[in-house]
């Protein structure tokens, strides 16, 4: 505790320009939490499943229990969900409704992450801010009398050195965080896309040798 409030202390030395650098530390921080938790839902990929996809000949019943499974919220059975629902139409119209859930989970997934693009650049330029008023304080203590208080000219290039090096810290936690999410992201949607591929590949075979016989229900399945 006492090392908090030592941190407090020498951080209120960075002049106004604090505030607003915590206001965007708090916010990067929470919209990290919130996308990572997010991520962690959405992002499960069982082995089961790809290994399933992946296999010549499987069972659509198989597939669909596997599927449910991974709740509603999950963003790969949302979208290989929407591929077997559509399997006994023509193929042109499966890629067209995968394609669209692809580009809604996308959008959920991306969601915040302009936030943090902007606190990269954001930050930086507060700290920046935060410098040039310090050194500009500094320079009136010089420049106002010629007997200069070391303390007071000290006080304005910690002022300065403070602000930088907080925004610098700032930026820096929300660009690893920007990168590690678009990553993950992009990840994500290119497994969709091989795994949505093999599905599509099945769904035409299955209409080639005549066999698109409608999945049952998870209720007619129950019962």
């Amino acid at each position: 505790m006492q090392e908090l409030y030592v941190a407090w202390n020498a951080i209120k030395f960075g002049g106004a320009m604090v505030y607003p650098l915590l206001a965007l530390g708090v916010l990067a921080i929470a919209i990290i939490i919130d996308r990572g938790v997010l991520y962690a839902r959405c992002l499960r990929l069982p082995s089961t499943l790809a290994d399933l996809v992946e296999t010549f000949g499987f069972s659509w019943i198989e597939l669909e229990k596997r599927l449910n499974e991974l709740g509603p919220r999950n963003a790969y059975g949302r979208f290989l969900q929407v591929i077997a629902d559509n399997r006994n139409k023509p193929a042109w119209w499966v890629e067209s409704r995968a394609s669209d859930e692809a580009g809604r989970i996308e959008k959920t997934l991306a969601r915040g992450l302009w936030v943090l693009e902007t606190v990269v650049t954001a930050a930086p330029l507060l700290g920046l801010l935060g410098t040039i008023t310090g050194m500009m304080q500094s320079f009136n203590v010089i420049g106002a009398s010629t007997l200069v208080a070391p303390t007071q000219v000290t006080a304005g290039v910690a002022q300065a050195l403070i602000a930088t090096a907080l925004g610098l810290l700032i930026a820096v936690l929300a660009l690893f965080a920007f990168n590690l999410f678009s990553r993950m992201q992009s990840q994500a949607l290119d497994t969709m896309e091989r795994l949505g591929s093999r599905l599509v590949d099945h769904i035409r075979l299955d209409q080639e040798g005549g066999e698109a016989a409608p999945i049952p229900r998870p209720a007619a399945v129950a019962r």
